[in-house]
């Protein structure tokens, strides 16, 4: 990724084309250049400067969803790169330099990282942290937005809600200082029926005006339910069709979304498609991933499950060009769907995954396959495309991180 390319370019690219764009439309900035040596201990072989502590967080969450204990200088390497004051940004290449006012700590790293780490048991003080600076940056409408001081969006409140939860915290009792939850933000994040179908929105730019979006909604739905990335699978499913109805309420609005995800899926063979002016359609493996999740939470086990067969069946490709946090969702979604991740249309996600970092410390493979996968699967891939969705989310854009206002970030 090239700091010369424009907030514009990006965030129109994630507009349309939704989660699975960037690794295709940015290929040629995936790579590190062949002098700049990763940590041993990092996921992905790509450049981590935008998505390092966002795929490590979701690779080592992954594994430790299929019973896969990861490798010790794996979740060192992510507890490092938190700053004192509890948050993480994307990457910090030199960890041992104290963050200050011009490090870019986010929202969305942070409570992806307290996801993992929460899961992964023994870090109570890092995820504290984690948590004490989350509730900091906390907007007056109970809400949060990608870096401190932007606009509450969908995906930073949703994945900030599975932070919590997932650190024992009651969204509901976070408060910002007016006295508001998540689950007052995310109501108002949600759009009418009719004709945006009970959506949440991803803001323009430029006016700030919501548009129905399907990666926004899947956050939404999970952030109203109150749920993490990792879901059991329904039960039993209840696969009736909600009702749309005034979003007043964060069930409601959650309700509202589940309409709209299965209306969308169901226009294309359960799976979502995202578009490129002078472009044809592709298939949005990411969106759908998500929507998997989304759809489970809620109790439509059936549909859920129909979307994750067909990413067993679709996604490979993808998911190898992306790398550990693409192989993360898939897991996920698996998991949601009560699908068998080291079955999944043939592919063991689980030995995929490991083979993209450092050996795990336990796990069902044999250090040799796992050695051998690593060689077979060199490129990585970089989910650059998911942090960057989620940083034009409130309409300000990626080239917020670029900008000299520093003012509201947090070191």
């Amino acid at each position: 990724m090239n700091v010369r390319r424009s907030a514009a370019v990006l965030a129109a690219a994630v507009a349309v084309f939704g989660s699975a764009a960037a690794p295709a439309a940015f290929a040629d900035d995936a790579k590190p250049s062949p002098s700049a040596a990763l940590p041993s201990g990092l996921y992905g072989k790509s450049d981590p400067k935008f998505d390092g502590v966002f795929r490590q967080s979701y690779a080592l969450l992954a594994q430790d969803t299929e019973g896969v204990k990861p490798a010790a200088k794996a979740v060192d390497w992510l507890t490092g790169q938190q700053c004192a004051s509890g948050g993480f940004a994307a990457y910090r290449a030199d960890s041992s330099e104290p963050c200050n006012s011009k490090t870019a700590v986010d929202s969305n790293s942070t409570a992806a990282a307290v996801q993992a780490l929460a899961a992964l048991g023994g870090q109570d003080k890092t995820v504290k942290k984690s948590v004490d600076w989350l509730k900091s940056v906390q907007n007056k409408d109970g809400g949060w937005g990608y870096n401190p001081g932007l606009p509450s969006d969908a995906n930073s409140t949703g994945i900030v809600v599975g932070a919590l939860v997932a650190a024992g915290r009651n969204p509901a009792d976070v408060k910002s200082q007016d006295g508001k939850s998540a689950y007052d933000a995310l109501p108002k994040l949600a759009m009418d029926c009719g004709k945006d179908g009970g959506a949440f929105g991803l803001a323009d730019m430029k006016s700030g005006k919501l548009a129905p979006n399907a990666d926004a909604t899947a956050a939404g739905v999970l952030g109203s339910l109150g749920k993490g990335l990792v879901v059991t699978a329904p039960k039993k499913s209840d696969d009736t069709a909600p009702k749309c109805a005034k979003p007043d309420t964060a069930t409601q609005a959650a309700s509202n979304g589940v309409g709209y995800l299965l209306d969308t899926l169901g226009k294309t063979d359960d799976h979502l498609m995202s578009s490129m002016p002078g472009s044809t359609d592709q298939p949005d493996f990411g969106n759908t991933a998500d929507s998997v999740l989304a759809l489970a939470a809620a109790g439509q086990g059936e549909r859920a499950k129909k979307s994750a067969e067909w990413l067993a069946e679709n996604s490979a490709d993808w998911a190898k060009q992306s790398g550990p946090a693409a192989y993360s969702q898939l897991i996920f979604a698996a998991h949601a769907a009560g699908l068998d991740a080291r079955d999944f249309g043939g592919t063991d996600l689980v030995k995929q995954l490991n083979a993209t970092g450092p050996a795990p410390e336990t796990s069902s493979e044999s250090p040799s396959d796992a050695d051998s996968d690593e060689k077979k699967d060199d490129d990585g891939g970089v989910s650059v495309w998911w942090i960057i969705g989620v940083g034009m989310v409130a309409g300000i854009g990626i080239g917020f991180l670029y900008s000299g206002n520093r003012k509201k970030q947090q070191p």
